[in-house]
């Protein structure tokens, strides 16, 4: 299967159950590195497979191939790929040299970022984190993460910019999707959608750019076109939300309360959350209790349920009734992981309450 100089075989992100080797030819895989957040650029050699892993694991892909030179490539399904390595046990240990490696390299990357764990604040690898996904066009990563740094952090150093990621991320995840780049044509395919057939990302663009360079054009940040369409009420959610994060409770209080006055459900949902961090902020515990107590009841699926059971809880504990604020902490850890952050929130509290 011929491959012309600067087409693309796979795009990062595409599902294809196809497995290739390389005939003749370069073909490079290129992909973010977990540690450092640059692209690395991986040649593959003559008779080395690619494509392997996500094929096999049914997930999208993590590199996208791209033909340096003119480069023939063969390529199996994954049966085709498992009947061959049943006949030729070469064929697995040449594979499972390959993943030992990539093993290695990952468990070095992984140890460098454990060993300088300590060198990073939690607030900063929150909000690096959501930086990552942004650039990456997985926008509702981005988000979570944006939104869970302000949850924790609402007065971080970092907190006026996340509110304009958090407005960004929600306007291109509205605008186009998760994982379609910004300045795409509304309804279009995401991003290599159409790279999974052989050949295709070898027709040349109109103009005469390549699939490619197309792809490349296409995906400029154009952050003005989702602004224009932004809601009033929208505008108003975040104008609210930075307000709150200069702690201004009472006067972002105004603007939560006034949007719940509106129609709109989407901001009315995540304002009914915020009126209650409000609440709790201004020591008014009781009306604290009763926004999340709201939120629960008209919102039982809310994002952010199990942050309101903690203020909740939180409330309890400055009333005085350490029974009732213990009974939620552990309702919280029956609902969350060990590995979440709120996890290592609420196990704090009931240290505290418990000393």
């Amino acid at each position: 299967m011929p491959y012309k100089a600067n087409s693309i075989i796979f795009f990062r992100g595409d599902r294809s159950d196809r497995i290739f080797i390389l005939k003749s030819g370069q073909v490079s895989l290129n992909y973010t590195d977990i540690e450092t957040g640059q692209e690395i650029h991986d040649l593959i050699k003559t008779g080395e497979f690619f494509g392997v892993k996500s094929a096999l694991g049914r997930y999208a892909r993590e590199e996208t191939a791209q033909v340096l030179t003119d480069s023939s490539v063969i390529a199996f399904t994954v049966p085709e790929f498992e009947q061959l390595a049943l006949q030729n046990p070469r064929v697995i240990i040449k594979m499972l040299r390959v993943f030992s490696n990539q093993l290695r390299r990952i468990h070095k990357q992984v140890q460098n970022l454990i060993g300088s764990e300590e060198q990073t604040k939690p607030e900063t690898g929150l909000y690096k984190i959501g930086e990552y996904y942004l650039k990456n066009k997985r926008y509702s990563q981005a988000l979570y993460a944006y939104k869970r740094y302000l949850t924790y952090y609402p007065s971080g150093r970092f907190s006026s910019d996340v509110n304009k990621k958090i407005q960004l991320s929600e306007e291109y995840l509205q605008k186009y999707g998760q994982g379609r780049g910004p300045g795409a044509p509304p309804g279009s395919a995401p991003a290599g959608a159409a790279a999974g057939a052989p050949g295709a990302a070898a027709q040349p663009a109109p103009g005469g750019q390549s699939a490619a360079a197309a792809q490349s054009t296409r995906e400029v940040p154009r952050p003005e076109a989702g602004r224009e369409q932004m809601s009033e009420v929208a505008k108003q959610y975040y104008n609210a939300v930075s307000l709150f994060s200069q702690q201004k409770y009472q006067e972002a209080l105004g603007q939560f309360q006034k949007i719940l006055q509106g129609e709109d459900q989407e901001y009315s949902a995540k304002s009914q959350y915020e009126a209650g961090r409000c609440l709790y902020f201004l020591k008014h515990f009781d009306a604290s209790i009763q926004a999340f107590t709201l939120m629960i009841q008209k919102y039982p699926k809310h994002p952010d349920l199990r942050e309101g059971l903690f203020y909740v809880g939180k409330c309890y504990e400055e009333k005085g009734d350490r029974d009732k604020a213990r009974g939620f902490y552990n309702k919280i850890l029956s609902l969350v992981g060990d590995e979440d952050p709120l996890s290592r929130k609420v196990k704090k509290a009931l240290r505290e309450l418990e000393g």
